[in-house]
């Protein structure tokens, strides 16, 4: 569906190129990220954002606003918000996206439906707390994001969800403090 990438004006994210925003991370974590093809980035992720702007949630879907980390400038980009067990969540399907590295900056942004905007914290999950919430984020949207999780599905076991899970940024979506 939607997956956190190339909606804002700058294009898609840069991949590699801004591996070494990660920090710490392990090279082959932070190159992880599948790019979107020219119909999901030019046709489904617009359409998907202009509804979420009009005020029309698909499946849960808002428009992630996020101060870019090194402009400073809001970067739009729709995505799936997951509730689960009481709290919220963002999940990285493509993986270390632009929004990831912007919302690991800024430490926080805004979820966006229609003219409604909601100020948020973001906590990034541990790799085991990821798993309960990628099960459900796949038994949410697996038909739309499946191919970016190697396989893995809301029935695999736990080690194979914690084995995917470095590939696959998750946020806890909190009130602002």
């Amino acid at each position: 569906m939607f997956h956190g990438c190339g909606i804002d004006r700058h294009g898609p994210g840069r991949g590699a190129a801004n591996a070494a925003c990660s920090g710490t991370r392990l090279a082959s974590v932070a190159d992880h990220y599948r790019a979107p093809g020219w119909f999901t980035r030019n046709v489904f992720n617009r359409l998907v954002a202009f509804l979420t702007r009009q005020g029309i949630s698909i499946l849960g879907s808002r428009v992630l606003a996020v101060k870019g980390r090194t402009s400073g400038e809001w970067r739009t980009t729709p995505v799936n918000l997951l509730s689960h067990d009481g709290r919220r969540y963002l999940v990285a399907a493509r993986g270390e996206t632009q929004w990831v590295r912007n919302l690991r900056a800024a430490g926080t942004g805004e979820l966006r439906l229609g003219k409604q905007a909601e100020s948020f914290r973001g906590r990034e999950l541990t790799e085991d707390e990821k798993v309960p919430v990628l099960r459900a984020y796949l038994k949410r949207w697996k038909a739309e994001v499946g191919i970016f999780f190697e396989g893995t599905g809301p029935d695999s076991s736990d080690d194979q969800l914690r084995a995917i899970a470095p590939k696959h940024p998750a946020f806890e979506v909190l009130g602002v403090r």
